[in-house]
């Protein structure tokens, strides 16, 4: 097959939101209008006791929160969609930003109730960053929400990004009754989707002003169309505006017509950027990175997959590849594509695609893996932790499966693991962006790896990446310790914020960095 007419019909994007703006609901529902399931996970209502099929972590179905980043492969309408759902979380924000390096494009999902909130806005300067262009959900219209004008306005005064809604959102006196695609001024109104379990009946009109009696849907139409409020898909693409649809994904309203809107808005793979400034095309030989490690998505098997992104190629089962980072050849024997815990071997795969290698175990986070001329892609950033314990096993005659499960969630980028010169293993300590990092390392230490442990609370409140040269100079400063990641990075951990700012500022020639490309 042709890997450029393959690529074509590739959509491979991330839904980003704050916490409980519906992103998970979202992402199940386009499953369901896929026809990837035959019906919806009830995330919210009490009456149909399911799980999302993108939280497949047991600690995720108890919390009702997704803390790991699921990949899904489905077809829609002659496309082929990689829709990587990621971790809602504040804390596990470095999860999201490491994912968002194999993503083409973004759905970003907005509570109509609370407007653009602090994790949006986060993870969007992320994808500004990057250039990855978004196309906007404003989620939740069934329920009381501010004036749609009023939405538009927090976007764009949050995110300072124009917004281009496509859709329209028809409220006669509070009550959502459908939507207005402004394109061709069809009226979408929707029926029962027995609690959105199902895609419900949709009917289609033309629109009218006479549909809302209070007259607003249509002063505010015009008010648009006079604003030259339409999609600009080069501005899009350049990630300066945004397309903006309205709806309910809990009770799927709007979401076929927002479904259908990425698979014609969205980009297909391009040309990749390479380390050395270079960019590899789709059509060279296979090149790919590594953007995700996971372990234990079978329980019974205690496997470990490499998700890796297709960036140019063909990607073919039991071709041997070399990895960038230390010239080792892989041999990609076990290859799946995964759909939550569910997986399927794949033979082949085009730009777009992601594959899981399974028990590839020298790859890490960040890796090329490519065949023929050497390649070798920027890797996602290493954010500094902010919060700091120091672990030690609370069985002693577990050490070894102890030690077994921190190299694992090290590597999966669950939890950093920083020692010190001194100490080695006896005391490691744990690090972490979030909090609630420590909770799920010590779950799955325990039920995974059948290790439990004990935390106690480190003396430290800041760190930052620094090098070689800056140790010497750092171990005789006070209040500040010198620890190793396990890829033997020096991080300078410090008592407090204020003694890090202190440290930088006295002394300048030292290195010390908050985000560390590896």
């Amino acid at each position: 097959m042709d890997p450029q007419r393959e690529a074509a019909r590739r959509r491979t994007f991330a839904i980003i939101s704050h916490p409980d703006a519906g992103k998970t609901t979202l992402t199940e529902k386009f499953l369901l209008y896929s026809g990837a399931i035959q019906e919806a996970g009830a995330v919210k209502s009490r009456k149909v006791e399911r799980s999302t099929a993108s939280d497949w972590l047991e600690l995720e179905q108890k919390r009702g929160i997704s803390v790991s980043s699921a990949v899904m492969r489905f077809e829609h309408d002659g496309h082929v969609f990689n829709l990587l759902d990621t971790p809602g979380h504040r804390d596990f924000s470095e999860d999201t930003y490491r994912v968002l390096s194999g993503v083409d494009a973004a759905v970003m999902v907005i509570d109509a109730v609370n407007g653009v909130e602090p994790q949006t806005e986060k993870l969007y300067a992320v994808c500004r960053r990057r250039g990855t262009p978004i196309i906007t959900f404003v989620n939740k219209m069934d329920r009381p929400a501010p004036e749609p004008l009023e939405i538009l306005d927090d976007i764009e005064t949050k995110l300072g990004i124009d917004t281009h809604p496509v859709t329209w959102p028809v409220v006669p006196e509070g009550r959502f009754a459908g939507v207005v695609d402004r394109r061709d001024r069809s009226f979408h109104v929707y029926g029962d989707s027995a609690h959105g379990s199902h895609t419900g009946t949709e009917s289609t009109e033309a629109w009218r002003d006479e549909l809302d009696a209070t007259g607003m849907a249509g002063e505010e139409l015009a008010l648009l169309d006079e604003l030259g409020k339409d999609v600009d898909v080069k501005r899009f693409l350049a990630g300066e505006a945004t397309p903006v649809f309205f709806g309910s994904a809990l009770a799927n309203f709007g979401v076929r017509l927002l479904l259908d809107a990425v698979a014609e808005l969205a980009p297909s793979p391009g040309p990749r950027a390479t380390r050395d400034g270079d960019h590899r095309a789709i059509d060279e030989p296979f090149a790919g990175f590594v953007f995700k490690v996971q372990a234990n998505l079978d329980p019974r098997h205690r496997d470990r997959l490499a998700f890796v992104r297709v960036c140019s190629g063909t990607f073919e089962r039991g071709t041997a590849l070399t990895c960038a980072r230390n010239g080792k050849r892989v041999v990609a024997k076990y290859a799946h594509q995964v759909f939550g815990r569910e997986r399927e071997t794949v033979d082949v795969a085009f730009p777009g695609d992601i594959v899981g290698l399974v028990n590839a175990t020298d790859l890490r986070i960040g890796d090329t893996l490519y065949d023929g001329k050497k390649v070798e892609f920027p890797p996602p950033p290493t954010f500094t932790p902010e919060h700091f314990a120091v672990c030690t096993p609370a069985d002693r005659s577990k050490v070894k499966q102890f030690r077994r499960g921190l190299e694992q969630l090290d590597q999966e980028g669950v939890i950093q693991v920083l020692r010190h010169p001194d100490l080695g293993d006896q005391e490691p300590l744990l690090a972490a962006v979030g909090q609630l990092q420590f909770d799920v390392a010590t779950w799955r230490l325990e039920h995974e790896f059948g290790a439990p442990v004990r935390l106690r609370a480190a003396s430290y409140e800041s760190a930052r990446a620094t090098d070689d040269a800056s140790v010497p100079k750092l171990r005789t400063l006070r209040d500040v310790s010198v620890y190793y990641r396990s890829d033997d990075v020096p991080m300078a951990l410090f008592r407090s914020r204020w003694v890090a700012e202190r440290v930088a500022s006295d002394h300048p020639e030292l290195t010390l960095d908050q985000v560390l490309f590896t």
